[in-house]
C-alpha cells in the first residue's frame, strides 16, 4: 500500500500546475518601478523641459531696473592707431661725434731719424689726343697697282676656234658656243685643202646665227694663203643647216660669230 500511494502521490504532484502568477506580479512591480525611475531621472536632468513645463507661446516682458548709474559708458575718442606700446617711444642712440683732430704743437722739436712720408698728390688723367692723319691732296698717276677682279664685260670670246662678238653671250650661253664649234668641225672638210698648204694655216671667216639658228652671209675675214683652205672653210659654215635657235634668255634677233679653220 505504501508504494501505490507513493506513486498516486508522486502522479498527483506532475499532475498539478505550477504556481505562475506570484513570480510575474514580481516581475511586473520591478519593471514598474525601474521605468518610474528612469523618468523620474528624466524630469530632474531637464530632459523634459519643453514638453513638461511650457509650450511655445507668446512672450512676456521683462522689467530690468538700473541699479547705479556709476557705471561707464563708451565715449566719442576715436580709435589710437599709434602701433607703440607706449606714448614716449625711445629716442634713436645718438650718433658718435667725430674725433676732434689733435692739434700740432708747433714748438716741438721735430726727430731727425724720422721722415714723414710725402703725401702724393693725385692729379686726374687726361687721354692723349689722337693725331688726326693728314690727308693726302697729291694726285697718284700710274701708281695704281693691277687688280686681279675679271672685268665685267669683254667685246669678244673666244671658246677654241670660235669667237662670239655680243657682249657676254659666251660667258652666259657657253653650252651653245660649244654647239657652233663642234657643228664647224664636222662640216669641215679637210681633205679638201691642197696638202702643200703649210701646217698651222688658218683661214677666219665671219657669219651671222639668226633667231632660229640658220646660218647668213659665210665670208672669208682673213685668208690663210691657201686658196683651197680659204674655199673649204666658207663652204662648211654654208653646209651647215641649223646651229639651234637662239637661247631664250638672249634678247637680241642675231649673233655674230668668228671662225677659223686650222690646217
Amino acid at each position: 500500500m505504501s508504494v501505490l500511494e507513493k506513486s498516486a502521490a508522486h502522479l498527483e504532484d506532475e499532475l498539478t500546475p505550477d504556481p505562475v502568477m506570484a513570480p510575474a506580479a514580481g516581475s511586473i512591480a520591478l519593471h514598474l518601478a525601474l521605468a518610474g525611475t528612469v523618468l523620474l531621472w528624466g524630469v530632474l536632468g531637464g530632459f523634459f523641459h519643453h514638453s513638461l513645463w511650457g509650450s511655445a507661446g507668446a512672450g512676456g516682458a521683462i522689467q530690468v531696473n538700473l541699479v547705479s548709474s556709476a557705471l561707464p559708458l563708451p565715449s566719442n575718442q576715436p580709435v589710437n592707431q599709434n602701433v607703440l606700446s607706449t606714448e614716449t617711444p625711445s629716442q634713436a642712440p645718438a650718433p658718435p661725434t667725430p674725433k676732434a683732430k689733435q692739434a700740432e704743437d708747433e714748438t716741438a722739436i721735430p726727430i731727425t731719424g724720422k721722415q714723414k712720408k710725402q703725401e702724393h698728390e693725385t692729379t686726374p688723367r687726361t687721354p692723349p689726343k689722337q693725331q688726326q692723319p693728314t690727308p693726302n691732296t697729291r694726285a697718284a698717276y700710274g701708281e695704281q697697282s693691277g687688280s686681279s677682279i675679271p672685268r665685267a664685260a669683254q667685246p669678244s670670246l673666244t671658246a677654241g676656234p670660235t669667237s662670239i662678238n655680243n657682249g657676254d653671250f659666251g660667258s652666259l650661253f657657253g653650252w651653245y658656243v660649244d654647239g657652233i664649234s663642234r657643228k664647224m668641225a664636222t662640216n669641215w672638210y679637210k681633205t679638201l685643202v691642197d696638202p702643200t698648204t703649210p701646217r698651222g694655216a688658218r683661214a677666219y671667216i665671219d657669219f651671222t646665227i639668226y633667231r632660229d639658228g640658220t646660218v647668213g652671209n659665210p665670208k672669208l675675214e682673213r685668208s690663210s694663203g691657201s686658196s683651197t683652205l680659204d674655199r673649204s672653210c666658207v663652204d662648211a659654215a654654208r653646209r651647215v643647216d641649223t646651229f639651234g635657235p637662239l637661247p631664250g634668255g638672249y634678247n637680241q634677233s642675231t649673233l655674230l660669230v668668228s671662225y677659223y679653220c686650222e690646217y
